[in-house]
């Protein structure tokens, strides 16, 4: 006789997980809050939909905070394999030049969501819609929002992180478990714009001005990329990759410290003489044309440096390598790409199974793991769905 597996929630880890339970073993049910599923999926299409990342798997997994936790499951189901399932489904993929993984050109999210769909109705996986949890029975039954009541041999959670509420991704469930008895950590923003005390003029002058070919330190980690001037401070990927350390630093001195290198390409020997020997008169016509760096840049360093440093080939050089900014705030939850928080990590055993809760289990974002953007997010969920799948699938 089938056991019954109820998930929870309908993201990109639930719908894997769904996708490769052993349906002569399983009847498996999603309920969705919503009257679709994987809506945060489509959401983060829209910014370009890098599925995973092809940098090799050992650095892969060093992206993750903490990287012990998730390694398993990516090693046993890594990028390689991830772009190998997708092309079985009939979604090849392409390695960009940032080294992101993307569906091939033309196909659309809703094309990739509706080819996994599609495995799940050929596997009879049951959907049901506007079903919103509730909590539990005194004796461990699911509740839901219709007065339904379901008893199920295993149950899984897939409920997601506290950002993008109106993809039903709002953490409100975090209150079940922790009267449930279940260790949870409060939401906090990652993958996020982090606030700069910026004077009116410059932001007026600079807002939306992107920071490109730049590396930004915090605490002992290095990210390149790039970052774009906001009216609230700055945003954009080589400052998302260094959330845990400036949340680390927000949490313990109310401030972060971050520094920039306006010109990582060079070293500071390189700069101080481009400037020292150029023939031009004004120290911003040197950094435009000798050093090649934007009005915003330029602006960046006239903000932040007395006259008498901005003037100095020696001091000057040094801020372009280093130029210290303060961030003194995180974005709000629902202004976040990711969130952390959620349940602990040691609230579940190597198989994602709650300690407290036998035969329940937790995948996704809803666990207090983070990784920058770039692909990351998406694999570690696919990779928590194949793992929890290949262990549900072995045990019955």
């Amino acid at each position: 006789m089938k056991k019954s597996i109820s998930i929870i929630g309908g993201g990109p880890a639930a719908l894997l997980l769904a996708a490769l339970l052993d349906c002569k073993k399983f009847t498996v049910t999603i309920y969705e809050k919503n009257k679709t599923l994987g809506r945060k999926f489509l959401v983060a299409g829209k910014g370009g939909f890098n599925l995973t990342h092809s940098e090799p798997i050992a650095e892969l997994i060093a992206r993750y905070t903490p990287s012990d936790f998730l390694e398993k499951a990516l090693l046993d189901f890594d990028n390689h394999d991830f772009r190998n399932w997708l092309d079985s489904i009939g979604i090849p993929t392409y390695i960009g030049s940032s080294k992101r993984v993307y569906p091939e050109s033309g196909i659309k999210p809703i094309a990739v969501l509706n080819a996994i769909l599609t495995v799940l109705d050929k596997k009879g996986v049951s959907i049901q819609y506007e079903h919103t949890w509730t909590g539990w029975t005194n004796n461990n039954t699911l509740v839901f929002n219709t007065a339904k009541e379901v008893q199920a041999d295993y149950t899984i959670f897939a409920l997601g992180g506290g950002s993008w509420k109106v993809t039903g991704s709002d953490g409100a469930w975090l209150d079940l478990f922790k009267t449930q008895g279940i260790g949870v950590v409060p939401f906090q923003s990652s993958n996020c714009g982090y606030g700069v005390n910026w004077p009116e003029d410059f932001i007026r002058e600079h807002e939306g001005s992107p920071l490109k070919n730049i590396s930004i330190s915090c605490s002992n980690k290095t990210q390149k990329g790039e970052a774009v001037i906001t009216s609230f401070g700055l945003e954009g990927n080589a400052i998302y990759a260094l959330s845990p350390q400036i949340r680390e630093q927000l949490e313990s001195q109310q401030k972060a410290t971050v520094f920039v290198d306006l010109k990582p390409a060079l070293s500071y020997e390189d700069l101080y003489q481009k400037i020292k020997k150029s023939t031009l008169k004004k120290t911003s016509e040197k950094l435009q044309k000798e050093v090649k760096l934007s009005p915003a840049q330029i602006g960046l360093l006239k903000k932040y440096l007395s006259k008498e440093t901005y003037l100095n080939p020696e001091l000057l050089a040094q801020n372009i390598k280093k130029l210290r900014i303060e961030i003194t705030s995180s974005s709000l939850l629902n202004d976040a790409i990711s969130t952390t928080g959620g349940v602990q990590l040691n609230a579940v055993d190597k198989n994602f199974q709650m300690a407290k809760m036998k035969h329940h289990y937790c995948i996704g974002e809803m666990l207090d793991w983070d990784a920058p953007t770039g692909g990351y997010l998406l694999q570690a969920c696919f990779s928590m769905g194949m793992h929890l799948a290949r262990h549900l699938n072995s045990i019955s």
